[in-house]
């Protein structure tokens, strides 16, 4: 009986045995593949330099030429991204596990962002700093809109919620920078191809002096990691077991941005890498418990971030040869694998957002509603008087008058020729983007669907500036159509994947907001590969601009406005009900997914016309809906007309205050939109139940 048992006692433990030991394994092939991808980094380049150089300049017999690219560039660029890799895995890890959300990283914290604008405000102010400054203003900045987002989003309260708040945030703080950028264009030469993230090196300048703040930040969480052990058992547990939670969570915190600054003055924002490193390791430990330990996920999290970084310049590298190569930064391949992982995580996530009718604050009467109406017709009105009158000229009533019969003189009729279709293009933008909002919302029964939120604003974004870009005699009509290609590809992407489980918050928001940021990588990109001057006119244009637009660029607006008006408007209790729930429609005969592609349809071709006519402008989408239906109740009868004047007056005000208040400079529209619309959307944040989300 002893011998029949000794071989299965033996075989139970085996495993046990074995683990370490293969996990050992696993640890050494880990290191071996990223230290394979950093030499394969160094072999390539603009230069013939190959393997045997690289050798030879590593062993000091090569010759002076190989040793020069090697020594200057190449190991400078391997060994760059090595620590930016390895600090940005180690960075999502730690905000990963102190807030026990899985999406929690530097990019949706919008530590970059507030990293991106505090450089930026110290490049406009024209102040020189040295390497380690410039990573102090980046951790101020970055640590800044990290505490921001987790204060609205709470910890531990959901993923939909700090997502959101974290793109919301970005947005604004972008808004801000990319207004920098248009208004001191040489004090920030240079400073939008650096945010998209790029780990060429000149020398170790600017590697050496961070090389020690990312010592400390690791060697700061390895101090507290047990105590980040204890806060996974939660609050109260960890409380019991003598563990100061607030403090940790502090200390955790600005750990992760230190480490993030670092990386950020070292190669600029480099997208997704904290979300994606600390999610591959995790499936692992089920296999290796010991990756549960703070210390050890940390540590494998950063090892596979390094790996990402250097697999995605080598791919980079492999696919883009020559001079192109170098123009294209790292970060738009890290950011649009990470929005593809982004979206295959929202698609696998148990979905707890629930979809229900929009909200309703009040119900008001008809007279309260036509007072509604008449009071947004009189404000359109003056808003629109206001943006013909004012602008780097001052016009009078009388001057309008003259030019309306034909009888202004040539100054004044210059002016009104360029500035009445501006005009006309705000008002049309802004009403067919409301009434784009309003649809969606109401057919995916989401109070934070959006345009702009869901990729539909950044397909169009994407193909207009493909367009404008790579053939600049491009008509209104071909801008017009290459942006509405972009948002249907967009749209179907974006829709079919979220229609699993009837459109739920999770998912939809959640995967439009991965495949918006995809586009934009892809966005940045052709900006940064173009010629300065398109390149200058692409951002511009993306800034929601109105400059130099004629009354053809209006005309597809117009159009599609008004058919989408004469179809909606007769059928408003169709997505009255649509707006309600699964069961309601079909009992009452309404083929609800028919309804819902006819309608997705419109907002997808409103959307995409308002860009092509005006640029991206966000937030107009959300903010229209959600002020109609807080002032006249929920059923889209009044809604729709309520939310077109509402959007028309955001627009067209954002477009007057833009011209007028730093005249004779100016600033886009979609930038003051974005201003005032990321407080909004916070505002909803606060206001939404923190479980809600």
């Amino acid at each position: 009986m002893l011998d029949s048992a000794t071989p299965q006692r033996a075989g139970r433990r085996s495993p046990t045995v074995a683990r370490p030991a293969l996990g050992v394994v696993l640890l050494v092939a880990g290191i071996a593949v990223v230290a394979a991808l950093a030499a394969l980094d160094t072999t390539q380049g603009t230069a013939n330099v190959g393997a045997g150089a690289v050798w030879k300049a590593l062993t000091g017999h090569a010759d002076a030429a190989d040793a020069s690219v090697v020594v200057a560039s190449r190991f400078p660029r391997a060994v760059a991204g090595l620590v930016v890799g390895f600090a940005l895995g180690v960075a999502g890890a730690a905000l990963q596990s102190v807030s026990r959300n899985v999406l929690a990283a530097p990019d949706t914290l919008a530590v970059n962002a507030g990293a991106y604008l505090a450089l930026g405000v110290v490049s406009v102010a024209g102040v020189g700093l040295p390497v380690v400054a410039q990573g102090g203003v980046a951790f101020v900045g970055g640590l800044a809109a990290a505490a921001l987002v987790l204060a609205l989003s709470g910890l531990g309260s959901g993923t939909l919620r700090l997502v959101l708040a974290g793109t919301a945030l970005a947005l604004g703080l972008g808004s801000v920078t990319q207004a920098l950028v248009l208004l001191f264009p040489q004090e920030t030469q240079g400073l939008y191809a650096w945010n998209q993230g790029g780990i060429a090196q000149n020398g170790y300048d600017t590697v050496l002096p961070m090389l020690p703040v990312v010592v400390v930040g690791v060697a700061g969480f390895l101090l507290v990691s047990h105590r980040v052990d204890a806060l996974a058992l939660g609050d109260d547990a960890a409380r019991g077991l003598g563990v100061p939670v607030r403090s940790t969570r502090v200390v955790a915190v600005a750990l992760a941005v230190l480490l993030s600054a670092a990386a950020v003055t070292i190669a600029g924002p480099i997208g997704f890498v904290g979300l994606c490193a600390p999610a591959l390791v995790r499936p692992v430990a089920r296999t290796f418990p010991t990756l549960h330990r703070s210390w050890a996920l940390l540590s494998v999290s950063g090892l596979v971030g390094a790996g990402i970084v250097m697999g995605s310049d080598v791919l980079l590298r492999a696919v883009v040869h020559g001079d192109r190569a170098v123009s294209v930064p790292t970060g738009v391949v890290t950011s649009v694998v990470g929005a593809v992982f982004l979206v295959v995580m929202a698609l696998r996530m148990r979905d707890t957002g629930q979809t229900t009718p929009l909200e309703v604050t009040r119900i008001p009467g008809r007279l309260a509603v036509t007072l509604t109406v008449l009071g947004l017709v009189v404000v359109l009105a003056g808003v629109v008087v206001a943006a013909v009158l004012l602008g780097d000229a001052k016009l009078l009533l009388g001057d309008v008058a003259n030019w309306l019969s034909g009888r202004a003189n040539q100054g004044i009729s210059f002016i009104l020729d360029t500035r009445v279709p501006r005009v006309s293009a705000a008002l049309l933008a802004g009403a067919a983007l409301a009434l784009a909002g309003t649809l969606v919302q109401g057919v995916t029964r989401n109070p934070l669907a959006d345009p702009g939120v869901l990729g539909v604003s950044s397909g169009a974004g994407l193909g207009a500036v493909l367009v404008v870009t790579a053939v600049p005699a491009a008509t209104t009509w071909g801008v017009a159509g290459a942006a509405f290609v972009g948002a249907a590809v967009a749209a179907v992407a974006v829709f079919g994947l979220a229609a699993r489980g009837g459109f739920r918050q999770n998912r939809l928001v959640l995967v439009g907001v991965g495949v918006s940021a995809g586009l934009t990588a892809l966005i940045s990109l052709l900006i940064v590969v173009t010629d300065p001057f398109n390149a200058t006119k692409a951002l511009t244009w993306l800034s929601g601009s109105t400059y130099g637009r004629t009354w053809q660029d209006s005309l597809p607006v117009v159009v599609v406005l008004v058919v989408a008006l004469v179809l909606v408007l007769p059928r408003h209790r169709e997505l009255d009900l649509v707006s309600l729930d699964e069961d309601t429609p079909r009992l009452l005969g309404i083929r609800l997914g028919r309804a819902r592609l006819a309608l997705l349809t419109l907002s997808v071709l409103l959307t995409a016309t308002a860009i092509a006519a005006v640029g991206t402008i966000g937030f107009v989408g959300l903010v229209a809906p959600h002020a109609a239906r807080s002032l006249v109740g929920r059923p889209h009868a009044r809604v729709v007309p309520v939310a077109v004047l509402l959007g028309a007056v955001l627009v067209c005000l954002g477009d007057l205050l833009g011209r007028t208040v730093i005249a004779p400079a100016q600033l886009g529209a979609g930038i003051l939109t974005a201003l005032v619309g990321t407080p909004y959307f916070v505002w909803l944040l606060l206001r939404s139940p923190r479980g809600a989300h």
